[in-house]
Protein backbone atom coordinates (compact mmCIF):
# COMPACT_ATOMS: atom_id res chain seq x y z
CA UNK A 1 0.00 0.00 0.00
CA UNK A 2 2.78 2.42 0.92
CA UNK A 3 4.61 1.67 -2.36
CA UNK A 4 1.50 2.57 -4.37
CA UNK A 5 1.13 5.86 -2.53
CA UNK A 6 4.85 6.67 -2.98
CA UNK A 7 4.71 5.87 -6.68
CA UNK A 8 1.54 7.92 -7.04
CA UNK A 9 3.15 10.89 -5.33
CA UNK A 10 6.22 10.64 -7.57
CA UNK A 11 4.06 10.46 -10.69
CA UNK A 12 2.03 13.44 -9.53
CA UNK A 13 5.25 15.40 -8.87
CA UNK A 14 6.50 14.66 -12.40
CA UNK A 15 3.22 15.75 -13.89
CA UNK A 16 3.08 18.97 -11.87
CA UNK A 17 6.75 19.86 -12.07
CA UNK A 18 7.43 18.34 -15.45
CA UNK A 19 9.79 15.52 -16.18
CA UNK A 20 13.23 16.55 -17.35
CA UNK A 21 13.29 16.63 -21.12
CA UNK A 22 15.95 15.25 -23.42
CA UNK A 23 16.99 18.78 -24.33
CA UNK A 24 18.23 19.23 -20.76
CA UNK A 25 20.75 16.46 -21.23
CA UNK A 26 21.52 16.89 -24.94
CA UNK A 27 24.46 19.32 -24.53
CA UNK A 28 26.16 17.05 -22.00
CA UNK A 29 25.67 14.01 -24.22
CA UNK A 30 27.00 15.83 -27.28
CA UNK A 31 30.02 17.08 -25.36
CA UNK A 32 30.93 13.63 -24.01
CA UNK A 33 30.51 12.09 -27.47
CA UNK A 34 32.79 14.70 -28.99
CA UNK A 35 35.53 13.88 -26.49
CA UNK A 36 35.37 10.18 -27.34
CA UNK A 37 35.42 10.61 -31.10
CA UNK A 38 38.46 9.57 -33.06
CA UNK A 39 40.79 12.33 -34.28
CA UNK A 40 41.00 12.82 -38.05
CA UNK A 41 43.67 10.74 -39.81
CA UNK A 42 45.84 13.79 -40.49
CA UNK A 43 46.03 14.47 -36.74
CA UNK A 44 47.28 10.98 -35.89
CA UNK A 45 50.92 10.64 -34.91
CA UNK A 46 52.83 8.15 -37.05
CA UNK A 47 54.96 6.14 -34.64
CA UNK A 48 57.35 5.21 -37.47
CA UNK A 49 58.29 8.78 -38.36
CA UNK A 50 57.44 10.84 -35.26
CA UNK A 51 60.05 12.89 -33.46
CA UNK A 52 60.68 12.52 -29.76
CA UNK A 53 58.82 15.78 -29.11
CA UNK A 54 55.78 14.57 -31.05
CA UNK A 55 55.74 11.32 -29.11
CA UNK A 56 56.11 13.16 -25.79
CA UNK A 57 52.93 15.08 -26.58
CA UNK A 58 51.02 11.82 -26.07
CA UNK A 59 49.66 11.11 -22.57
CA UNK A 60 51.98 8.89 -20.54
CA UNK A 61 54.91 9.17 -22.96
CA UNK A 62 58.01 10.84 -21.59
CA UNK A 63 61.66 10.93 -22.68
CA UNK A 64 62.38 7.27 -21.94
CA UNK A 65 59.31 5.86 -23.71
CA UNK A 66 59.79 8.21 -26.67
CA UNK A 67 63.35 6.96 -27.10
CA UNK A 68 62.24 3.32 -26.79
CA UNK A 69 59.54 3.85 -29.43
CA UNK A 70 62.02 5.45 -31.83
CA UNK A 71 64.61 2.71 -31.22
CA UNK A 72 62.03 -0.01 -31.96
CA UNK A 73 61.07 1.32 -35.41
CA UNK A 74 59.77 0.27 -37.85
CA UNK A 75 56.40 -1.04 -36.69
CA UNK A 76 53.97 -2.80 -38.99
CA UNK A 77 51.09 -2.32 -36.54
CA UNK A 78 50.63 0.17 -33.75
CA UNK A 79 49.71 -2.54 -31.23
CA UNK A 80 53.30 -3.78 -31.44
CA UNK A 81 54.17 -1.06 -28.93
CA UNK A 82 52.44 -3.09 -26.24
CA UNK A 83 53.14 -6.55 -27.69
CA UNK A 84 56.90 -5.91 -27.79
CA UNK A 85 56.68 -4.35 -24.31
CA UNK A 86 57.98 -1.00 -25.54
CA UNK A 87 55.29 0.68 -23.42
CA UNK A 88 52.83 -0.73 -20.84
CA UNK A 89 49.43 -1.92 -22.05
CA UNK A 90 47.65 0.77 -19.98
CA UNK A 91 49.67 3.51 -21.68
CA UNK A 92 49.01 1.97 -25.09
CA UNK A 93 45.27 1.93 -24.36
CA UNK A 94 45.39 5.69 -23.71
CA UNK A 95 47.27 6.59 -26.87
CA UNK A 96 45.94 3.99 -29.34
CA UNK A 97 43.28 6.32 -30.83
CA UNK A 98 45.94 9.02 -31.33
CA UNK A 99 48.58 7.04 -33.21
CA UNK A 100 49.08 5.17 -36.46
CA UNK A 101 51.86 2.98 -37.89
CA UNK A 102 52.21 4.03 -41.52
CA UNK A 103 54.33 1.89 -43.80
CA UNK A 104 57.07 3.50 -45.84
CA UNK A 105 56.72 3.06 -49.58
Amino acid sequence: MRKRISIGILLLAFVLIGAPSFSTFAPAIAQSTAKQSKPPAQDLIDINSATADQLKSLPGIGDAYAQKIIAGCPYTRKDQLAQKRIIPQATYNKIAPMIIAKQSK
